[in-house]
């Protein structure tokens, strides 16, 4: 098994994976997926500072992992349980 270095992760939710190439290519989108399969992390961004400026926005998501709402703190969640009129 190999190791790893996402360029930025933020807050453990969002992984960025930085190029400076001429265009992005399916290789560079096959290696954020990769990423985000084998870490908890769904939602990643590939970002393109190449002569032509690129964002790609991958989600990865399945039953293993659960969704969003778990890794976040529960102090962030707005959701309300009890609802009173």
């Amino acid at each position: 098994m190999g190791l790893y270095w996402a360029d930025i992760v933020v807050n453990g939710l969002v992984m960025l994976e930085l190029k400076a190439v001429r265009q992005l290519l399916e290789e560079h989108e096959a290696q954020l997926l990769n990423y985000l399969k084998a870490t908890t992390i769904e939602v990643g961004l590939l970002l393109n500072f190449g002569p032509r400026s690129e964002v790609k926005r991958k989600v990865y998501d399945n039953e293993r992992k659960g969704s969003l709402g778990w890794t976040r703190p529960e102090s962030l969640d707005t959701e309300n349980t009890e609802h009173t009129e």
